[in-house]
């Protein structure tokens, strides 16, 4: 048997809420966004507790914001499915392990900053 969505005007408009309290208040289902201090030139980060950082720095409810989250979202969504996972020592894509250290990950020989759009993984 099938579902189906009643026909007409939707109930509930899906939106990105801010409450600029310590959680960022996206309604992200399943996922806690919080707002705090990052390093510097972080906007963001994915934790293996399937929660979000969001620089403190970041305007609450502008575009930038969103973008950040919806980044951060495809993180979670390859750590959920498998294709990403890390430890403070190495991040695995794909199934091939790359060693992290300070910041930084030893990727085909060269070590680049974490979020350097050089890694596949950040390709997205």
């Amino acid at each position: 048997m099938a579902f189906k969505l009643p026909r007409g005007k939707a109930t509930k408009k899906s939106t990105f809420n801010t409450n600029h309290g310590k959680t960022v208040g996206l309604s992200v289902p399943g996922t806690s966004i919080y707002r705090k201090k990052l390093g510097k030139g972080i906007d963001g980060e994915a934790n293996n507790d399937g929660s979000i950082f969001i620089s403190d720095k970041i305007e609450p409810g502008c575009e930038h914001e969103r973008m950040i989250l919806m980044h951060e979202m495809k993180h979670q969504v390859d750590m959920k499915t498998g294709k990403l996972s890390y430890t403070d020592n190495s991040l695995t894509w794909m199934g091939e392990s790359y060693e992290r250290k300070d910041g930084f990950i030893n990727y085909q020989g060269e070590w680049l900053p974490e979020g350097s759009k050089d890694f596949p993984w950040e390709q997205h």
